[in-house]
């Protein structure tokens, strides 16, 4: 019954569309309708706001780490369980008929909720390439497939195993990314194209 618990509690968390609420209650509108639809801190980049893409992108992290840090007190064997479900909720809230985000903001809290060293892996890999070559999916992509190698490395199994999970979740919801990868259309943040 704790993992149903834990699930439900990281999907409550997961589900709730900050940049989706951000952009509209400043007056940007229907984040959905702009750029890519997604409803992540880099669509609500394209509404020209920063800050409103800084505070999506801080409250979606938060989430995550949220999720799992309330579940360690509550249900200490199923925290990483809590952080799948936070992804999930983020990914596919039930609120917008399961039509999400990608995960990548969420992800980086649940990796520093399950333990911090490999929650700063996945930062310092993301911010990094995301300065270096400016394509955010490039950057999501590759810090969400070092966690589970960092958690791995540290012995964090159980982390490791839904990091893991996770990691293939997201270059499921990046299909479309990968696609303009490998036909050289992927655009920079920045560019002002979708993505």
């Amino acid at each position: 019954m704790e993992w149903i618990l834990a699930l439900a509690l990281g999907y409550a968390f997961g589900s709730v569309p900050f940049g989706l609420i951000i952009t509209r209650l400043s007056g940007a509108g229907d984040l959905r309708a702009i750029g890519s639809g997604n409803i992540g801190a880099t669509n609500v980049l394209r509404t020209g706001r920063k800050g409103l893409a800084a505070a999506t992108l801080l409250l979606d992290l938060a989430k995550g780490l949220a999720a799992v840090l309330i579940a360690s007190r509550l249900w200490p064997d199923w925290a990483a369980l809590a952080g799948l479900g936070a992804f999930l909720g983020h990914c596919f809230p039930v609120w917008l008929r399961f039509r999400g985000g990608k995960g990548v903001a969420t992800t980086a809290g649940i990796a520093f909720g399950l333990a911090w060293p490999v929650g700063l892996a996945y930062a310092l890999t993301w911010i990094g390439l995301l300065a270096s070559i400016r394509i955010s999916s490039v950057a999501g992509m590759t810090a969400a497939i070092v966690a589970p190698l960092a958690a791995l490395a540290l012995g964090e199994r159980e982390a490791a195993l839904v990091l893991g999970l996770i990691a293939a979740l997201v270059l499921f919801q990046h299909r479309e990314n990968i696609s303009r990868l490998l036909a050289g259309t992927e655009p920079r943040v920045g560019s002002g194209k979708k993505g």
